[in-house]
């Protein structure tokens, strides 16, 4: 997904819900609770936290546009994987 400058590839696969950017935690990466959140709302509204492990690499842009980039790329991949989503 693309937000403002940043780009991120994203993938998801049947786990525990961990979610792994840049090869770190998003927790360490990601300092605000709001741009943590923000990542797992399309797992939210689909009702799947916990079901998916989520690996990201993303680049450009500030933190709230890396955490945008993250989110759509997550809501796309949701898609892909059920159209039911």
């Amino acid at each position: 997904g693309s937000r403002k400058s940043s780009s991120a590839r994203v993938w998801i696969e049947p786990g525990v819900g961990l979610v792994t950017v840049n090869k770190r935690d998003y927790v360490d990466y990601f300092l605000s609770p709001r741009d943590r959140d923000h990542i797992l709302g399309p797992f939210i509204a689909t009702e799947t936290c916990g079901k998916f492990d989520v690996y990201a690499n993303v680049r450009g842009g500030g933190t709230t546009g890396r955490a945008g980039a993250i989110r759509l790329g997550v809501a796309r991949a949701l898609q892909n994987y059920n159209p039911d989503y």
